[in-house]
């Protein structure tokens, strides 16, 4: 496979690897707007094909990156992505207990969003 080049469709909620001109990868999030603000992460889906290359990486890592340019927290929802910031504290702050909670609300007010 070539290159993976990773682009953030905010507007759909989605941080996508794309690879020879399909998406092979994405991290489905939210914008936690208001007093709390945060990236939430809620699911890391890798194409099979192109399972085991490392792409649910690069975008957990690339969704910190965006947090941190933006000046704004990651609140993960994913359970890939909370298993990749615990395994890599210096790229991902640990996530404020009330903004999980904060985020988790704003989820379950928003049934059919994921």
């Amino acid at each position: 496979m070539s290159q993976t080049e990773i682009r953030d469709d905010r507007a759909a909620g989605r941080l996508e690897a794309v690879g020879d001109g399909e998406v092979v990868g994405r991290i489905e999030y939210f914008v936690l707007d208001g007093a709390a603000r945060a990236l939430v992460p809620v699911h890391t889906l890798v194409e099979p094909a192109h399972e085991g290359q490392g792409i649910a990486g690069s975008l957990a890592r690339e969704l910190y990156a965006t947090a941190a340019r933006e000046g704004v927290p990651v609140a993960p929802l994913c359970p890939y992505v909370v298993k990749w910031a615990e395994r890599h504290p210096d790229e991902a702050p640990a996530a404020d207990p009330e903004l999980l909670r904060a985020a988790k609300a704003w989820l379950k007010a928003h049934p059919g969003r994921f």
